[in-house]
């Protein structure tokens, strides 16, 4: 399939865990060129010096982040930013055109006090916001392809709603009493060095975190609420 056919694709927060992931899988889609990779403090980094499994790859350099030249090179950008940055960018972004995908919190919710319940935050985008599809594409792929924003799930949603929803859509279950047992790697954690993170600490290891309380609680019942009707 000849470049012509194929759409210029960056990715802001290249270097991440979830950044090195995104450029090794887009790098083998069959219409997409990878023409951005940006990040701050690896900016002007070779890729490869990054991650030299991808060496063979990938001959791009981080670069500064600079909306007005990220617009001019790429028709959709991928936000891998933590939570709370993707929101101060989209907005920027989409006013020059460019579709965004943001795989950070900012974007999951239909209502935006949701959001600044669980993850904090001052917003100041919700019209932007009110026209973001999740993006489960096994659930809404056609509203995914006609949005120009798109909120990309969380790890324990994206599991957890796939084994639902065929339960909730035909009623099989009830969704208050659906119990979700679930267990994730380190990585999800992110590259900063945090002691409960390091190997000595976690390998043959599990530990709960967070019960009760987790943040991705209301993404989960948000979709399974729609789902459910």
């Amino acid at each position: 399939m000849g470049d012509l056919a194929r759409v210029p694709v960056g990715i802001i927060g290249a270097s991440g865990y979830g950044g090195v992931q995104l450029v090794r899988l887009l790098m083998d889609h069959p219409r997409v060129e990878l023409v951005y990779l940006g990040g701050e403090s690896s900016a002007g980094k070779p890729f490869s010096d990054l991650y030299p499994h991808l060496g063979n790859q990938v001959d791009l350099i981080v670069e500064p982040i600079d909306v007005e030249k990220i617009a001019a090179r790429t028709q959709a950008v991928f936000l891998s930013l933590p939570n709370g940055l993707a929101y101060q960018i989209a907005p920027e972004l989409l006013a020059k055109g460019c579709k965004v995908l943001d795989l950070s919190a900012d974007y999951r919710f239909t209502d935006l006090d949701t959001y600044t319940t669980w993850y904090g935050g001052d917003r100041n985008d919700r019209e932007v916001a009110s026209t973001a599809v999740y993006g489960l594409p096994e659930l809404y792929r056609d509203r995914i392809a006609q949005s120009q924003l798109i909120g990309c799930p969380g790890c324990y949603p994206t599991a957890s709603l796939l084994a639902l929803s065929p339960l909730l859509k035909q009623g099989l279950i009830v969704p208050e009493t659906a119990i979700i047992d679930a267990k994730s790697g380190t990585s999800g954690g992110g590259r900063q060095g945090k002691i409960n993170l390091l190997l000595a600490e976690a390998d043959n290891s599990l530990g709960a975190y967070n019960v009760g309380r987790h943040r991705h609680t209301p993404e989960i019942e948000q979709i399974c609420s729609d789902l459910a009707g």
